[in-house]
Formats: C-alpha cells, structure tokens, sequence
C-alpha cells in the first residue's frame, strides 16, 4: 500500500479547509468561517498526528455543510438595495447580469 503520510496529507487537508473557507466567505458567512479558520490553524500550528488529521477532515466537513445550508441572510446587494429603498429587478438577478440586455431578436 502506497498510503500518504501524515506530514504529507495535513497540507492537503489545510488547504481543502481553507478553500471551503473562502466559499463561506463569499456567501456572507464570515463569521462561522472565522471560527472554522481560527480552529483550522489552531489544529496546523501544533502536533501533525493522526488526530489532528482527523479534526481537520472534521472541520472540512463541517465548513462544507455550512457551506451548502441555504444562507440567512440576504446577499450584500440586496442589503445596499434595501439600505436606498429601491427594489432588486427581478428576483435573485442583478442588472448587471441579465442575459437579454433589453434586446428583441431580429
């Protein structure tokens, strides 16, 4: 068997983490990903062991789940919206990401 060290894997583990992370992050959930984050170097910065493995797949594992849960709150530009008092155009689509552009087929 060609199973991977555990100096080899704790990066790997590190970085899945991190990316997870980053995808909490962008969905406005920074402060669990804060909390995620904080533990995940936590667990890095100390005995590289098979324990410490198994806490950072742990915590990949519930980084993903926060990241797959539907978010509660609203997205940063309906909260600017809301902030002006004007209206999103359509629901869950930016102006600037309208596919048709106003245009008619010719």
């Amino acid at each position: 068997m060609n199973e991977m060290s555990v100096a080899e894997i704790m990066p790997v583990l590190y970085r899945g983490v991190l990316d997870v992370v980053a995808s909490l992050e962008a969905r406005n959930n920074r402060r669990e990903a804060a909390r995620i984050r904080a533990e995940a170097t936590r667990v890095y910065s100390r005995a590289w062991n098979l324990d410490a493995a198994r806490q950072l797949r742990s915590l990949c594992e519930r980084a993903t789940r926060a990241s797959l849960a539907p978010s509660g709150g609203q997205s940063r530009y309906r909260q600017v919206l809301e902030l002006l008092g004007r209206r999103a155009h359509a629901p869950e689509m930016r102006p600037d990401m309208r596919t048709d552009m106003g245009r008619r087929p010719v």
